[in-house]
């Protein structure tokens, strides 16, 4: 007797349903989703006890004839697409044909729909995947699906439900979703009897936005338009850096209208507002990606939440190069600024400068015992290097105080440069007196004698014996230093290390 069976379509519809159906807002995105689908201009949703007990999606589309109403209930039964080559281009939201057969199989469901053309309306009742009726009925133009009693033929799925609070936060959170990708459809959410959203016909999306979350919402929005047509095409609104989120919940990202949970999309997102929001802090955004459909691939998972690029590098660059831009015309972050792999550092061109350093590469200072505490820089030249290195970039200030930045010249030094700057910098009081390379540096004597003149080294010919050398105090930087607001710091600022 063969070992291997073929499974009952009964079976094999609820296993679809452990793909398709995951809890109540997996149930309302396939009703949704057909309801766009069929040119609906008003879709009303209610629900009760979070979904488990009621869900009712109605809509004012093209609705269905009696044996489309029927075959509608049939496993890979579709109207979206009818050959192999039509799954490289996806235009409709809908398009596997198990969601309906999926539904039916785990809940009790009832139908009533019609069509332009007929003459009366068509009930299909189906219970557990078993079709128990189906008759004429009195419908408007359109489609209205009942979903009762979730999961009640399958107690293992259900007991793994969420509470009720959590189920209608789903329920609205993709509502919600859908409101902002289509302004031009009218969408009403009522939760045991009183409603949670209405959202009206609106003309654009901002107008949509104001609708869902208020005029507070919108005053700390930036507008992205950017891209490329033959790749992607981004456009929407992101939040302003004032406006910070502990979590993604408030970023809402669509592909062609679909809604998605992309990580590329995200990423490429929070590369956008790099150094300008901190560690944990996320923004808000509503990004609409529009590609031309070969270009991206929806058949990835049966709930049609994820998606793949052709080109994710491309996709990638087009959000972060276009949140970037509309950060610039906010004033946050530079026009002209450029990814960097680390920043430059500026070498000043001025005449002390220059003697300073030139005397510095010559002449080592040979300190007293006082001197002892001053950092050896040259011996701390690769660890400033290497830190350096991991340092972070820092956004620049909007347009304030950059003219810090302008006194300075923007020629850039190779990070080895940087400790020998500075050090250069702390001997430039010693290479302004004169002194040759070959110079001896008299000590005073701990007991008070006469100063010693280190041996092997000359004396300078305009020097005297008796005449020691000051060799400069640590505050000797003092005078290049000035105080600057944080606000008008430079991004081309980095640490290179600490004194005491």
């Amino acid at each position: 007797m063969s070992k291997i069976r073929v499974l009952p379509d009964q079976i094999v519809n609820q296993i679809a349903a452990g793909e398709v159906v995951e809890r109540p807002a997996s149930v309302a995105k396939e009703l949704v989703e057909n309801a766009i689908d069929a040119g609906a201009t008003r879709i009303s949703i209610d629900v009760e006890a979070g979904g488990r007990r009621l869900l009712k999606v109605s809509d004012d589309g093209e609705g269905m004839t009696r044996d489309d109403a029927v075959l509608a209930f049939e496993r890979h039964a579709t109207s979206k697409i009818s050959r192999a080559e039509d799954l490289a281009v996806i235009g409709t939201l809908g398009f596997r044909g198990e969601a309906l057969a999926s539904i039916a199989s785990v809940a009790r469901i009832e139908l009533v729909t019609k069509a332009e053309t007929s003459i009366a309306g068509t009930r299909v009742v189906i219970e557990g995947g078993r079709m128990r009726d189906v008759k004429d009925a009195a419908h408007p133009r359109g489609t209205t699906i009942v979903m009762r009693d979730l999961f009640f033929n399958v107690p293992a799925r259900r007991k793994f439900l969420r509470s009720e609070a959590t189920e209608s936060f789903h329920l609205t959170n993709l509502v919600t979703h859908y409101a902002l990708a289509h302004p031009e459809i009218s969408f009403t959410l009522t939760n045991n009897g009183r409603e949670i959203l209405r959202a009206p016909l609106a003309k654009d999306l901002r107008e949509r936005a104001y609708q869902t979350f208020g005029a507070e919402f919108l005053e700390n929005l930036l507008e992205v338009d950017g891209g490329h047509a033959q790749v992607v095409r981004v456009r929407g609104y992101v939040s302003a850096p004032r406006d910070r989120r502990t979590s993604r919940d408030a970023q809402y990202l669509f592909v062609n209208g679909r809604f998605v949970r992309d990580r590329l999309i995200s990423r490429a997102l929070s590369e956008g507002y790099r150094a300008i929001l901190p560690h944990g802090v996320y923004p808000a955004a509503l990004l609409f990606l529009e590609t031309p459909v070969e270009e991206v691939d929806v058949n990835v998972h049966p709930a049609k939440t994820e998606v793949r690029f052709r080109r994710n590098a491309a996709v990638a660059d087009a959000v972060r190069e276009a949140v970037r831009a509309a950060l610039a015309s906010g004033g946050y972050v530079r026009a002209d600024a450029k990814e960097q792999s680390a920043p430059p550092v500026y070498k000043p061109q001025s005449a002390g400068f220059a003697h300073a350093m030139s005397a510095a590469a010559e002449a080592p200072v040979n300190a007293s015992a006082s001197m002892a505490g001053l950092y050896t820089f040259e011996a701390e030249e690769q660890r400033a290097t290497r830190e350096a290195a991991t340092q972070p970039l820092f956004s620049s200030p909007p347009e304030d105080d950059e003219d810090i930045v302008d006194k300075l010249d923007g020629a850039t030094a190779l990070r080895s440069d940087t400790a020998r700057d500075l050090n250069a910098i702390m001997r430039e009081p010693v290479a302004a007196q004169g002194i040759s390379p070959d110079a001896a540096i008299a000590i005073e004597d701990e007991t008070g004698g006469s100063p010693t003149v280190r041996e092997g080294a000359s004396m300078p010919p305009t020097a005297a014996v008796g005449s020691a050398t000051q060799i400069p105090p640590l505050a000797s930087v003092e005078k290049f230093a000035r105080e600057v607001s944080v606000e008008s710091l430079s991004s081309d600022i980095r640490p290179l290390g600490q004194l005491d």
